[in-house]
């Protein structure tokens, strides 16, 4: 009689008991198949060329999250340098037209970013870059690639035009010398990967959210209805750009769909993550609007210093100190991340192709913050959080007809 003996099996196949020598052969015969379908598996992926792309550096780092921090990610992932681009770009619309922009992106953005949560829970949690690549075939993960590439273009000029403007207006200096002090230092920090954990960039966009609410208060008094009300169709596309921007938060949507473990809790959070930022958005808009009406500045928060004088240039340009200097690195550090993984560039060549055309297209003159904003949100963030996803929804439909 043959005795009880358990045989060893590769790694993530489960151990089984086997009592006869032609259930050993079987088991054995079985893991053998396992092992096979796994390197087919694997060497399908490496043809498809199936790899990630970031535009983020805030990460869901447990397996399970509640609903709070669901919300909490997918707010922090849009609370940044953008939203000190939609006061400026308001004031060449008026009040009630850059209102309804900025609604009106709302909804767009929440339909293509349940469109997201929709095809990533259907293929199992997987990626943005994933989910076009399977759908849209090769051409969809390339498209995905130059399409963040051009917003990370985009914004990295304009990160880099506003740190000229902070630093001139905090040491008062030039500003093309304060935005090349600012270039070397964060791209130096881009370049050593010192990137800051999920955590941190989540805390820090929430002080930067208490920060804007502050402002917001500082500004109430100076306020005056008959400041923004006018209307001007020519600043439309600009607005539009800016509020794309800063409402983008599509790329998180996966990992806050993985740590929930349920499409229809994702779903719910996912409203009230746009509904939420474009309350304090449109609040912070217009205070800043009915404040000063055509002559916002460019970096919204500089205008304290007209009000509040020293106190007012100091917190003025502090907050976005903090704001650009966060998302610089956190888009940076993404893209270049993008560079190696999926063009599969070396470091140094990965790292130049991120940081130096931008900054060359700034010292060669464009040096405008918000107009840079809204480049990079009417191309980059529309192809990669609307345009593509939007695709994809009708290339789905017509398979299934």
């Amino acid at each position: 009689m043959n005795g009880v003996r358990e045989m060893p099996v590769s790694e993530g196949v489960e151990r089984k008991k086997v009592t006869t020598s032609h259930g050993r052969y079987y088991s054995a015969r079985i893991a053998a198949q396992r092992r096979k379908k796994l390197i087919v598996i694997q060497n399908i992926r490496r043809r498809k060329g199936i790899r990630g792309l970031r535009t983020s550096t805030i990460h869901v780092e447990k397996k399970r999250i509640t609903r709070g921090e669901a919300l909490a990610i997918l707010v922090g992932t849009q609370i940044g340098a953008g939203v000190l681009g939609l006061p400026y770009a308001a004031s060449k619309v008026g009040l009630i037209p850059a209102l309804a922009v900025l609604i009106g992106v709302m909804f767009l953005m929440l339909w293509t970013g349940l469109i997201v949560l929709r095809f990533s829970a259907g293929m199992g949690g997987a990626q943005m870059s994933t989910v076009a690549q399977r759908t849209l075939g090769r051409v969809g993960g390339w498209l995905m690639y130059v399409s963040i590439s051009i917003m990370s273009f985009g914004a990295i000029l304009a990160y880099i035009a506003g740190m000229g403007s902070v630093f001139a207006g905090l040491f008062g200096i030039n500003e093309t010398v304060g935005a090349f002090v600012f270039w070397v230092l964060a791209s130096f920090v881009v370049y050593h990967g010192l990137e800051a954990s999920g955590k941190t960039e989540l805390a820090m966009s929430y002080v930067m959210l208490a920060l804007f609410i502050a402002v917001t208060l500082m500004l109430i008094p100076h306020a005056k209805v008959s400041n923004g009300l006018y209307a001007d169709l020519s600043g439309i596309l600009s607005i539009t750009g800016v509020a794309i921007f800063a409402l983008g938060c599509h790329t998180v949507i996966p990992d806050v769909y993985k740590g929930l473990g349920s499409y229809e809790e994702t779903k719910k959070v996912l409203v009230w993550a746009f509904i939420i930022p474009t309350a304090i958005y449109a609040v912070f808009m217009v205070a800043f609007l009915l404040a000063f009406g055509r002559n916002t500045p460019q970096i919204a928060t500089q205008g304290l210093e007209l009000l509040y004088g020293h106190l007012g240039r100091i917190v003025g340009n502090l907050i976005p100190l903090l704001a650009i200097t966060t998302s610089y690195i956190g888009i940076a550090l993404a893209q270049q991340s993008n560079n190696e993984e999926f063009v599969r560039l070396k470091r140094p060549i990965a790292w130049g192709l991120t940081v130096i055309p931008p900054a060359l297209v700034y010292f060669a003159g464009v040096k405008n913050f918000a107009d840079v904003l809204a480049f990079a949100g009417d191309t980059g963030d529309m192809m990669a959080f609307i345009i593509l996803p939007v695709l994809i929804w009708l290339v789905d439909r017509l398979r299934r007809r």
